[in-house]
């Protein structure tokens, strides 16, 4: 990191990550939440998403992040970023609960999308350091293209249906259509450089795992 651009893109994300548990914490203060089920499982959640994030940064950070930060893509990250947040406004000012099974559900989704996030991520991370020069097409990747977006997928699909409301739906969209999906089409073109890059796309899906033969290890 140069002095002449001391900030980086991670520097915001890491710190609306990081905020995320106080900032419910002040919503629970508040609105006087404290024997709110479903905002203390928010809480649970999504502030431990938030801590677990900023480890992850720390530890095995995404290249992507590095960038040097500009006013405009400043503006956009805290744009999306405060969008995040709408999700526990709903549930804390609900007026009841969400139903049992629809916080299970949305645990269960959480967990799943923590474990594809956090073990792709690190399975990538540990590619690059040990094996750099070669296409990761193996593990989490043998049939996805992007395990750890998909587990990004279902963890805020966790805290959008703990809202029960549309808005966190429609502001996570907006998220995917502006930042997610022009990264994955970008990060596919970088990739097909590489000579085994058509016979992995062929056997794996974009974001969902692609069913069929089991896939053949790498050389």
């Amino acid at each position: 990191m140069s002095d002449a651009d001391p900030w980086r893109e991670r520097h915001v994300i890491d710190l609306f990550k990081g905020l995320t548990a106080p900032f419910v914490l002040t919503l629970m203060a508040a609105t006087g939440a404290w024997d709110q089920h479903g905002a203390w499982t928010y809480l649970a959640l999504h502030g431990t998403y938030g801590a677990l994030w900023v480890w992850k940064s720390r530890a095995f950070g995404d290249r992507n992040w590095e960038r040097p930060l500009r006013p405009f893509r400043a503006v956009l990250l805290v744009t999306g970023l405060l969008g995040y947040w709408a999700a526990p406004v709903f549930v804390v000012t609900a007026d009841q609960d969400a139903p049992a099974w629809l916080t299970g559900l949305c645990t269960a989704s959480f967990g799943f999308g923590v474990f594809l996030h956090f073990a792709a991520d690190m399975q990538k991370h540990m590619a690059m350091k040990l094996r750099p020069g070669v296409l990761l097409t193996d593990g989490l990747w043998a049939r996805s293209r992007n395990p750890n977006y998909l587990g990004e997928l279902l963890i805020y699909l966790s805290f959008a249906g703990l809202s029960r409301h549309w808005l966190p739906f429609a502001l996570f969209g907006l998220v995917i259509a502006a930042e997610w999906l022009p990264n994955i089409l970008r990060k596919d073109r970088s990739l097909s450089r590489y000579p085994a890059f058509a016979a992995w796309k062929a056997r794996t899906g974009l974001l969902f795992p692609r069913l069929g033969p089991a896939p053949q290890p790498p050389p």
